[in-house]
């Protein structure tokens, strides 16, 4: 992973997330009643729900309304219905797409997503077309400006702490774990006061494919924004080399 640096993309979803931050904010109280949902309220006892809330604060969501989402949720269970759909497919040039949505009305999801890929001359593909070329790994984003901690020292916090890897790019240092050691790691870092710019379990990439053509970036850029800004798509996975 090392040499292709991931806070740029990083820092330009912040940067747009920060601009419809009401959009953000309820995506992550819908991804919080559902974890709520399946695991109760107590995040020490319900995994999904503490990677649900490190990705609020990663998104600067206040505690306040993070705990009046988890107390909503707990008191609204049986009427929380939405669901986890992932759809799969190819941009321009075989570009391989993930799309996981979270989602009320599936006939509405699969529309609206298959639009998107059409629009920007993709298609969507069957479950497993692409996804082999991911590896699911939980991934911590640290800024050099907001960390006062060297690289060694990080790396020996993380790597104890349970972290599978770590780099160190230009302007940020990258964590990655297993999934299921994720949030020890992200709970030792918080512990320790590191402050994380991104931290989420993730899709990533085993190899990066370049595009050239300005007809095939524009295509696929218009896909990713299509798909961005459904309400009802939680993040979207792709292996371009912006």
């Amino acid at each position: 992973m090392s040499g292709h640096s991931k806070f740029a993309n990083i820092k330009h979803k912040k940067e747009k997330n920060d601009a419809a931050k009401g959009k953000i904010f309820t995506i992550i109280g819908r991804e919080i009643a559902v974890a709520v949902k399946e695991g109760g309220p107590d995040p020490s006892n319900n995994f999904k729900l503490a990677a649900v809330i490190a990705k609020a604060k990663s998104n600067n969501m206040p505690n306040d309304t993070i705990e009046r989402g988890i107390k909503k949720a707990a008191g609204d269970v049986g009427n929380v219905n939405y669901e986890y759909v992932t759809y799969e497919g190819y941009g321009p040039n075989g570009i391989a797409i993930i799309v996981d949505a979270l989602t009320d009305n599936k006939n509405r999801t699969a529309s609206n997503v298959r639009s998107a890929f059409t629009k920007g001359n993709g298609s969507i593909g069957t479950m497993g077309c692409v996804s082999f070329m991911f590896d699911k790994k939980g991934q911590i984003i640290i800024d050099k400006e907001e960390c006062d901690m060297d690289a060694d020292e990080l790396m020996m916090i993380a790597l104890d702490a349970g972290a599978d890897d770590f780099a160190e790019e230009e302007d940020s240092f990258e964590v990655l774990t297993d999934p299921d050691a994720f949030d020890e790691v992200r709970k030792t870092l918080e512990d320790k006061g590191i402050p994380m710019m991104s931290a989420e379990v993730t899709m990533i990439p085993q190899n990066y494919v370049e595009l050239t053509d300005e007809t095939a970036i524009k295509n696929l850029q218009k896909t990713l924004d299509l798909l961005e800004d459904d309400d009802d798509v939680q993040a979207v996975y792709h292996n371009w080399d912006e």
